[in-house]
């Protein structure tokens, strides 16, 4: 059974005017539940706004705290300073390692200029790094699946000196050459797409039958719970919306998803970016959002496509998350 909800649209980020244009198919607004913040995006952006609180501004951070514009922008205009090197950070200074985390070369080089760090790493990023320093400590190789250039994936590949390998796709598993696959494992960046990554392992399983698998996935328990709200999104609409930023693997995944069942989904940062020519001859309209995009993002667009013309929302029942992560010491 669904529920009905009645929200206003007061107070949102993007403030929506009546439309002049209403379509007359349009019924309804389907939300996805959960969507938005995870327990590590809300702790990352909890240490920004706390470090704030307590040592006042500047704060830097080491790239996007999350990747999320309005969330940086937010903290941005609270006095955090986001920088991609830390020979920006003056000597001494605080900064904030990103959620997504990093390198031993960083944490060395913050340890160079006698920074005092505040670490956002999500504990479930935490937790693939550990699984990597102890693989390459028994001597295995590892492989990780992941997308180059992503920061997580530099930050997990970069707490061992060597022995690893990247992986994108099923292609990249075909060209693969190992020194040791008699004593091989694999890792995987906690954002990816979980059927998708499901293909590549079955990949590295035929290649190198001895592989070993984390003891525990290590797609994290937010991404897994929005992909699966997304599959039944998309059953009962004729169109989906995802907030979130360009540079969020997870929302990209999450409109990837939509699109292999069939619905037409495409990515917004906020109300501001909805074309409506989308939602000619639409009857139902989906809306999620990525686990670094705020609530009130979707409350702006929510508000945007009732201004179209739809008449309802219903919200999908899913799953409750009540996980929550300590804050690092000092901030706690």
């Amino acid at each position: 059974m669904s529920e009905s909800l009645d929200f206003s649209k007061k107070g949102h980020d993007v403030a929506v005017t009546e439309s002049p244009i209403r379509f007359e198919k349009l019924q309804e607004v389907v939300l996805a539940e959960p969507r938005g913040f995870c327990a590590g995006v809300e702790r990352a952006i909890d240490i920004v706004e706390r470090a704030l609180e307590k040592f006042g501004a500047p704060i830097y951070v080491r790239h996007e705290i999350v990747h999320n514009d309005h969330v940086v922008s937010d903290l941005r205009r609270k006095g955090a300073v986001f920088v991609e090197d830390l020979e920006e950070v003056p000597v001494g200074a605080r900064v904030i390692m990103s959620a997504h985390g990093v390198s031993k070369k960083v944490r060395d080089h913050a340890s160079d200029r006698q920074l005092e760090v505040f670490d956002a790493t999500c504990p479930l990023v935490t937790k693939v790094h550990i699984e990597v320093k102890k693989l390459r400590a028994d001597g295995y190789e590892i492989v990780m699946i992941g997308h180059a250039g992503h920061p997580e994936v530099e930050g997990t590949m970069g707490q061992v000196e060597g022995g690893m390998y990247l992986v994108e796709d099923v292609d990249g598993v075909e060209t693969l050459k190992v020194k040791t696959p008699e004593k091989l494992a694999y890792v995987s960046q906690t954002t990816l797409s979980v059927d998708d990554t499901d293909v590549i392992v079955r990949a590295l399983q035929k290649k190198f039958p001895g592989i070993q698998a984390p003891k525990k996935s290590d797609i994290c328990y937010a991404t897994q719970n929005r992909q699966d709200a997304v599959k039944a999104l998309a059953k009962e609409v004729d169109l989906v919306l995802v907030v979130g930023s360009p540079t969020s693997s997870n929302s990209n995944r999450l409109r990837e998803v939509a699109e292999r069942f069939g619905v037409p989904a495409y990515l917004v940062g906020s109300a501001r970016e909805l074309k409506t020519e989308w939602l000619a001859g639409v009857q139902r309209v989906g809306i999620t959002a990525g686990a670094s995009a705020p609530e009130e993002l979707v409350q702006g667009l929510l508000a945007a496509v009732e201004g179209y013309g739809a008449s309802a929302v219903r919200k999908l029942p899913g799953v409750e998350e009540h996980v929550k992560f300590p804050m690092p010491k000092g901030l706690n």
